[in-house]
């Protein structure tokens, strides 16, 4: 649920660099289709560079998609056409590619983090199984276009849109489609400078940063300000849209803000709109839905609510709900969290007394940490 992370590591295992068509770099042998007999198989002729990203972005020295030197793995000698010329009832190994990029270990995961959002959630399982029978059908040489990924995510605050951009990455990075699957967030003190000359090195040092993963650009809207014309970002747009086309191989960005305001900047610059092929809502959690998100991060701490606690909390949770500046599942964190100094507190004074603590007092989150916040005092919000 967490909205705030500025950039997530790379995984740290063994990675074997993917090609263009979604592969591994050439090592396989034909026994592995599945153990079908397979043509006779030769590495392809290398294609030219494309052309340099501009000043001060420097392309790493690293194959990956889109910059490999053949759209599949191998060249299927002597098929000049694998639509016809490969039998329909020819196998492919899916089974052994799901085990190899575990990728049902990262959907997993998201549905065990992230309460509800249900729709989201089959988006971004449509979005990988997209991505992974493109990869089985590279290895066939069966062209296709190089899908489009960059995202619109749109909700209030607190709705996990940082968290699933964050799984997103970690997606494309076991498929191979992006070199690291890191997470990048932005904003626009990031990318828009204050003075001629500013916009353009920061713009450009955001982007070299996010090469290889996802870049999360939070109220995108902020970008580019229509009603002034002296506003630079323009140039950030200008450079974003850029490369949102030419290094799609290598980069997905996602922008995210409120519902309104993202489409009202679509309609300002139509040309973002074009680029960006899935649009995902993050809606509003229930108050049910509150609880069990609450539930889940004690349980990750290695909490739990007391005696009456539970029910003194969701009556906090369905005032606070009405209140101004109400952010869903962060929110939640920055009860939780106050709810601990508060536990903390009234440990603390009760060991000085001279009382013996227990592991149930030290994990035991009561009723009484609950009722003291503001909230309960005439809806004053309880900073």
């Amino acid at each position: 649920m967490d909205d705030s992370t500025n950039e997530a590591p790379a995984p740290e295992v063994p990675v074997r660099m993917a090609t263009k068509g979604l592969g591994w770099s050439g090592r396989e042998s034909a026994d592995e289709l599945d153990g079908a007999a397979a043509p006779n198989l030769k590495p392809a002729a290398r294609k030219p560079s494309p052309p340099p990203m501009g000043p001060g972005m420097v392309r790493p020295e690293v194959e990956r998609f889109g910059e490999a030197d053949a759209d599949s793995v191998f060249d299927l000698a002597g098929i000049n056409d694998p639509l016809t010329e490969i039998a329909d009832d020819f196998v492919v190994d899916a089974g052994k590619l799901f085990s190899d990029t575990r990728i049902f270990d990262v959907l997993d995961a998201l549905d065990r983090e992230l309460v509800a959002l249900d729709v989201v959630k089959r988006r971004v399982r449509e979005v990988a199984s997209l991505l992974l029978i493109d990869r089985l059908r590279r290895t066939l040489n069966l062209e296709s276009e190089q899908p489009t990924l960059h995202m619109s995510f749109t909700g209030n605050p607190g709705t996990g849109k940082t968290t699933v951009a964050m799984k997103m990455g970690q997606i494309l990075w076991k498929l191979g489609f992006v070199r690291k699957g890191h997470l990048v967030v932005a904003s626009r003190d990031d990318l828009v400078g204050q003075y001629v000359g500013h916009t353009a090195p920061k713009t450009r040092e955001v982007l070299k940063r996010a090469m290889g993963g996802v870049l999360f650009i939070d109220e995108a809207y902020n970008m580019y300000r229509l009603d002034n014309e002296r506003d630079y970002g323009q140039e950030t747009v200008e450079m974003l849209l850029q490369v949102m086309e030419n290094e799609r191989q290598d980069l997905v960005v996602v922008m995210a803000g409120y519902k309104d305001k993202m489409e009202r900047f679509f309609g300002d610059v139509p040309g973002i709109s074009s680029r960006i092929a899935h649009h995902l809502d993050f809606p509003d959690y229930s108050l049910d839905e509150l609880m069990a998100i609450a539930r889940l991060m004690l349980a990750t701490q290695r909490y739990r609510f007391g005696q009456d606690a539970e029910k003194a909390f969701r009556e906090y949770m369905e005032l606070r709900k009405s209140q101004p500046n109400f952010a869903n599942g962060r929110s939640v964190r920055n009860a939780l969290e106050r709810l601990r100094m508060r536990q903390a507190i009234r440990l603390f004074d009760a060991a000085n007394r001279g009382r013996k603590l227990t592991k149930g007092d030290l994990v035991t989150i009561e009723a009484e940490d609950i009722l003291q916040s503001r909230v309960f005092e005439g809806g004053v919000f309880d900073n």
